[in-house]
């Protein structure tokens, strides 16, 4: 009786033990901790256009406000503010100064480059943060739809005839991409135009509209609506190649149909950036967050409706490509803008 009994206090000592330590090894095992979740906004985002309404940049970003309310992209708002004060100097001083701001972005132009270079403010695109490049836009010289002309080289040769600063060009800002490419017609040509500056391309085609000036350099989406209105004419586009896209429209035109200025004997090229920027100091999984919200936007109809609409080329960069490709054009803007006489002294 008493061995059975002390078997019987040997197995339940057993049992515990054995209990025990299922218990400590259930509590010794790793905990794996959940994972952080990405960074996103918590707040209304403020996207800033560093120049005027009705322009290509403005249009850009309001259409990009709206896939990405359409799309639910972004729990958070977003909203569009125009900053053009300084020809965009405003809209970049003020993201320059916001350090550390995640819920601040800006699309850019190439006034990136230009705005600094002419005037001396105090920036330099490398005081922001890259995020992508979206597209680049085109430049087309346009004329108004009642003039005689019906390519660059019955313009040029108009202008020629009507001698020194007798013909009017109209454009966005005062030496800015506009000038700048009206300076590069005007030596490659041997030509010399009056250049009147606008706020924005919408009020440049509207301008041209009303015959206020003979020509201008708007991109393709600034004066589309007025060329398939029947208001404006293209005469070629600053490109060493026509445009890709051959839907029509305006009549039988579409934007394929557009010679480039190069054929047309006016050998002048210029491309315009359309990129997405956030201030310094942002940290890496927020850029990550905006740019790949920009590729989902790229991937939406609404997006690829509007690139073919606006004629834009569809180059998209982003990291060490675009910080590569950054430099190089700020480089070309120096010498384009030394060349035409715009530095600031």
């Amino acid at each position: 009786m008493q061995q059975d009994a002390t078997r019987r206090r040997a197995g339940r000592l057993d049992h515990i033990l054995t209990a025990l330590a299922c218990v400590a090894g259930v509590t010794a095992a790793p905990v794996s901790a959940p994972e952080a979740a990405a960074w996103e906004p918590s707040k209304t985002v403020e996207f800033i256009v560093p120049a005027g309404t009705g322009g290509g940049a403005d249009q850009m970003a309001r259409l990009l406000q709206t896939i990405v309310a359409k799309h639910n992209l972004m729990k958070q708002q977003m909203v569009v503010v125009n900053k053009s004060g300084g020809a965009g100097a405003e809209g970049f001083l003020e993201v320059k100064g916001a350090k550390g701001d995640p819920h601040k972005i800006i699309i850019t132009l190439s006034n990136l480059f230009t705005t600094p270079l002419a005037t001396g403010v105090p920036f330099n695109w490398k005081d922001m943060t890259p995020v992508s490049m979206l597209a680049l836009d085109q430049f087309v010289l346009w004329v108004n739809a009642e003039a005689p002309y019906k390519n660059a080289k019955d313009y040029i040769a108009a202008v020629k005839a009507a001698g020194p600063s007798k013909m009017k060009m109209g454009g966005t800002g005062s030496k800015q991409e506009d000038q700048i490419i009206t300076a590069a017609i005007e030596k490659q040509a041997g030509v010399k135009f009056i250049y009147i500056p606008y706020k924005g391309g919408g009020e440049v085609a509207t301008q041209l509209v009303g015959k206020h000036v003979d020509s201008s350099v708007n991109n393709p989406i600034e004066a589309v609506a007025q060329w398939r209105a029947g208001q404006l004419r293209p005469l070629c586009v600053m490109d060493d190649q026509p445009m890709p896209f051959k839907a029509k429209v305006a009549g039988e035109m579409s934007w394929a149909d557009i010679p480039s200025c190069k054929s047309s004997g006016l050998d002048v090229d210029y491309l315009m950036l359309r990129g997405i920027f956030m201030a310094p100091g942002v940290k890496p999984e927020q850029v990550s967050f905006y740019a790949d919200l920009m590729r989902k936007v790229r991937e939406t109809p609404e997006w690829k409706e509007f690139i073919e609409r606006g004629a834009f080329n569809t180059t998209a960069l982003e990291g060490e490509a675009f910080r590569g490709w950054l430099g190089k054009e700020e480089a070309r803007h120096r010498q384009l803008m030394q060349e035409a006489g715009f530095l600031a002294k």
